[in-house]
């Protein structure tokens, strides 16, 4: 089975890089109009830094293959200095409804925020009133603007200079920056390492998708339901290390569900918006559709629908149409919970200890069927969540995998 499908994916290649050269290629990774568009604004004195220097002065920042899935989220894999990393860097991109609207279109962040003559008081207030308005107002948010003021001031001289608040400022109307705030030291998410402007330089997860493999979509398009699901079964790793990363990806739902920081709506729960490192800690990949559950009820409830097909963000958070209103209704069909156990099913019941199987088998059908909101059934939810967290962790914890 392996030989014939390596066998195939050598006839397709040659046709899918002719394609790509001369086709969607050059339309949709646009890495050179990105970085020139950057340094423009930081040669002006715009926008401000701690990767500024090495992209635009020093070249030891650099782009190197395209990962682009859409031509407004321009990423890259790449090297800084000695570090291997993930560049990420925002592009205008033409207005296509609610997908778009959970974050700002480019020409909302051109770097005219704060003003100038705003004090470091004032634009703590603005943070502080940001974050209130994609969370809800809690007390912890003091310490997270906090941390937001230390980032901003990159040279760490006690100031922060306009084009440092500047930057900052644009950084945290996207969903994945914020998330990185909110989620640091949990581990889930990987470091941000640095930035300019609103393009900024994460640390590289080595393993992604969750399972599996990506392919050219060309390629994709092709193989049939069946051979793909046993393709992806062939690069996994050990069953012990799968219960590891799952436990990863469990404690993530738990820690954005009723978390420090708010409660968060998983929206796109593939397999290759997640990863994992060589210890096998899960991180998150991509967070573009991990969403404040606030911002995500603001903005759905104002979305026109005539079907519940209507009220679809990302791939995975679906309400409910009011036809007597024609707009849809604010809370999601099922919950994090049970979108992240329909992911994890084919993956951590293959290969699965026989003494653990049954079991693990009979809790994620259960979590599977789980309906509603968290909110609406909270016990509920966190009893399915800890018995399969303590069902996986007894089976690893005396191993070196734990």
């Amino acid at each position: 089975m392996k030989y014939l499908f390596f066998s195939w994916l050598a006839l397709f290649v040659g046709s899918w890089i002719v394609y790509v050269e001369y086709s969607s290629y050059t339309e949709l990774c646009r890495g050179k109009d990105c970085k020139n568009s950057i340094c423009d604004k930081y040669r002006k004195g715009v926008i401000g830094g701690s990767a500024c220097s090495s992209l635009c002065e020093k070249d030891t920042l650099y782009l190197a293959k395209c990962l682009t899935a859409k031509v407004s989220s321009q990423v890259y894999s790449g090297n800084w200095a000695d570090l291997e990393g993930i560049i990420k860097c925002q592009m205008e991109a033409p207005h296509d409804g609610l997908e778009g609207e959970m974050e700002p279109r480019k020409e909302a962040t051109v770097f005219d925020k704060p003003t100038k003559g705003t004090s470091v008081e004032t634009f703590r207030e603005m943070i502080n009133n940001h974050f209130k308005a994609k969370v809800g107002d809690r007390v912890s948010l003091v310490d997270l603007t906090t941390q937001v003021l230390s980032i901003a001031d990159v040279n760490k001289d006690g100031y922060i200079s306009l084009p440092e608040a500047r930057s900052t400022w644009a950084l945290l109307q996207l969903n994945e920056f914020l998330l990185a705030f909110v989620l640091q030291g949990q581990g889930h998410t990987p470091k941000i390492l640095g930035f300019c402007g609103d393009l900024y330089v994460m640390e590289k997860v080595p393993n992604s998708p969750l399972y599996g493999i990506s392919l050219p979509w060309i390629m994709e398009m092709s193989i049939p339901v069946s051979l793909r699901r046993s393709m992806d079964q062939w690069f996994t790793p050990q069953w012990p290390h799968k219960a590891k990363i799952s436990i990863g990806l469990l404690e993530l739902v738990e820690d954005i569900f009723h978390g420090t920081f708010g409660s968060f709506l998983m929206c796109d729960v593939s397999t290759g918006s997640f990863g994992y490192n060589d210890r096998h800690d899960f991180k998150v990949v991509d967070a573009r559709y991990i969403v404040p559950e606030a911002t995500f009820q603001e903005r759905i409830r104002q979305q026109h629908c005539s079907a519940d097909e209507d009220c679809l963000y990302g791939a995975d958070c679906l309400t409910s149409c009011d036809l007597t209103k024609h707009r849809c209704t604010t809370e999601v069909t099922r919950p994090n919970l049970a979108k992240v156990c329909e992911t994890l099913k084919d993956y951590i019941l293959r290969g699965a200890p026989a003494d653990v199987s049954e079991e693990l088998e009979k809790q994620l059908y259960v979590c599977i069927a789980l309906k509603g909101s968290a909110d609406q059934m909270e016990m509920e939810h966190s009893l399915v969540l800890n018995n399969l967290k303590t069902l996986l962790w007894k089976k690893i914890s005396h191993t070196k995998d734990s």
